[in-house]
């Protein structure tokens, strides 16, 4: 049963549902669909499809969210980073409106959830950690940037295209002149009105006296109110017969069951797209997901957030929707309304599921610039520039990683972005920890501890040298050791001993090893005897299955002032004040 529940987590809170959960989470899935609703009929249109299959892909993969994932306040569904990630892939196999162009997109949702479900199964969520946050947050911040630019064209009714940020600027100011002026008068009257309803509706609301949670529904329908009132005034004016581009007809009905492609060409073009669609909605999913679980001191499991995600994406697919994940400002929405499970995102699902059945063909004549107000309201919250002011003072490393990403998204698209933040992530990991942080260390005085002599002041001894390494040893960073020592040790006929501190090290590979038996070596050949400290339990069961134990010239002690003062004893030398520098 315990292994049923850890793959079927809605058997765990299923148990222990109440009357008060299902009321707060009726209400929270009431004000979700309120914001849903538009959000997966402009997000749908930003990635380049019909919009009737942003909501398909707001039904079923909320359902399968509710049943595998972990999370009790995590909104799945399209949201604007995957649905630009979506146009930019499936754009290069086939022409945005045709049915090749929606067949791909379904195929992209498939793969996601398989390669989702395939990481879920094998455990390998910590994959997604060789992503460094700071990417993340300039990838998104471009993104962002790159979403709004490509909405200005639905604002101003003209044609606009390109990959990248600039070529969108270029197109942009190449058809500034057809600018539609009854189209524009509605997208800007749309935007202004929706950043007001974020910042100034709600305290408007409460000084009039309706309770917080009345005040919160009510800003959180905003969206939902310029699509109404737009939707009125494009058909009682007949603004279409003005050049006022309407949604259309939208298919009435629930989704429609459908099965991917099975193309091997279409596989084939669209993998590496799915990999970084999965790894950008998991890494993005889970963060928003812990954050909100601490609130509560409940916790999430990462490896089964995958199998969540991943059946909530197959699910989009054999229902005519796209590549869907965790949304944050969704799920902060769904929070603070309060839902208590992940029943919540299931009763969306049934909201949203009326809402195809009842109301589609009142959006017929809803002008897409509404729509296009609505996502450039959405994305311009994730532009956040002050991530690099942040990694400028803390770290130049990742700093240069942020701005790289940003540039590069900016200046050649979305899936060179990602790709390069993805390989800065990778690299720089790899960079820091071949060249681990190295001190020399030495006892403090009247105490048992042990610092670095250039930063404290401390006792050492010239016949013994104390080296103590912050870092796992592995195959990168190996051969750095040696040098280390080498260098150290080289010239400085009063050594007698090497103390290899190893109280930071987790881990020793067996290139790693091979270098320890190397400085065991070279070490005795100088006479200078090798000898290990503090070396944990998980690492020494390793070393002592091995012949690199019998080999040591030295010993293996349990603390580092027990080495220390054994080997002072042995050696009868002096005791040096070494200052820091």
């Amino acid at each position: 049963m315990k292994a049923l529940i850890l793959y079927l987590p809605i058997l765990d809170w299923g148990r222990t549902y109440s009357r008060d959960a299902l009321t707060n989470d009726l209400v929270a899935a009431i004000i979700v669909t309120i914001m849903l609703i538009p959000q997966s009929l402009a997000y749908a249109l930003l990635a380049g499809l019909p919009p009737e299959m942003g909501l398909y892909a707001s039904i079923l993969p909320l359902v399968a969210y509710a049943v595998f994932g972990t999370s009790r306040a995590l909104a799945v569904g399209p949201v604007a980073v995957v649905s630009l990630m979506t146009a930019a892939a499936v754009g290069k196999l086939a022409l945005p409106g045709t049915a090749d162009y929606a067949a791909a997109a379904i195929v992209l949702a498939f793969l996601s959830g398989l390669f989702l479900l395939a990481m879920g199964l094998f455990r390998l969520g910590f994959m997604a950690n060789f992503l460094s946050h700071p990417v993340i947050a300039g990838f998104i911040t471009a993104s962002g940037i790159i979403i709004a630019t490509s909405q200005l064209k639905g604002i101003l009714g003209i044609k606009a295209d390109g990959e990248n940020l600039f070529q969108l600027i270029q197109s942009l100011l190449l058809h500034l002149s057809d600018v539609n002026i009854p189209t524009l008068i509605i997208g800007v009257g749309a935007t202004a009105f929706l950043f007001w309803v974020r910042k100034g509706l709600k305290p408007l609301l409460l000084k009039r006296g309706l309770t917080p949670r009345m005040a919160d529904i009510m800003a959180k329908a905003g969206p939902v109110a310029a699509v109404a009132v737009t939707t009125f005034f494009s058909w009682a004016l007949g603004l279409s017969k003005y050049g006022v581009a309407i949604v259309g007809t939208v298919p009435q009905g629930l989704p429609p069951l459908t099965i991917p492609s099975f193309n091997a060409d279409i596989w084939t073009s669209l993998i590496g797209s799915a990999v970084l669609i999965s790894i950008i909605g998991f890494v993005e999913s889970v963060s928003v997901a812990q954050t909100l679980a601490a609130k509560k001191r409940q916790r999430i499991i990462p490896d089964q957030e995958l199998i969540g995600l991943g059946a909530s994406n197959i699910a989009a697919a054999v229902t005519g929707g796209y590549p869907v994940t965790g949304g944050f400002a969704r799920s902060v929405v769904n929070y603070d309304a309060g839902a208590e499970t992940p029943a919540a995102g299931a009763f969306t699902a049934i909201g949203i599921a009326l809402a195809t059945i009842a109301l589609t063909p009142l959006l017929y004549f809803l002008p897409k610039a509404t729509l296009a107000a609505t996502i450039i309201v959405a994305v311009l919250s994730l532009v956040d520039f002050s991530i690099l002011r942040t990694t400028w003072n803390y770290s130049r490393a990742d700093f240069a990683a942020v701005a790289a990403t940003i540039l590069l998204t900016l200046g050649f698209g979305v899936e060179i972005g990602i790709s390069a933040g993805v390989g800065l992530s990778i690299f720089l990991f790899l960079y820091r920890t071949s060249r681990p942080h190295i001190a020399e260390v030495g006892r403090v005085p009247g105490t048992e501890h042990f610092r670095n002599i250039k930063r404290h002041k401390v006792e050492t001894h010239p016949e013994i040298l104390t080296i103590r390494v912050d870092e796992n040893l592995y195959f990168a960073n190996a051969r750095f050791l040696e040098d280390y020592l080498y260098d150290r040790v080289v010239g400085d006929k009063r050594l007698k001993h090497v103390v290899l501190m190893c109280s930071a090290v987790n881990e020793i590979d067996t290139s790693a090893l091979e270098s320890l038996e190397a400085i065991n070596h070279r070490l005795s050949d100088m006479n200078i005897k090798l000898h290990l400290s503090e070396v944990k339990g998980p690492v020494m069961d390793k070393l002592q299955r091995t012949h690199f134990m019998s080999d040591l010239t030295g010993r293996v002690f349990l603390s580092q002032y027990a080495a220390i003062r054994e080997l002072h004893a042995d050696s009868g030398g002096t005791v040096s004040q070494t200052e820091p520098t």
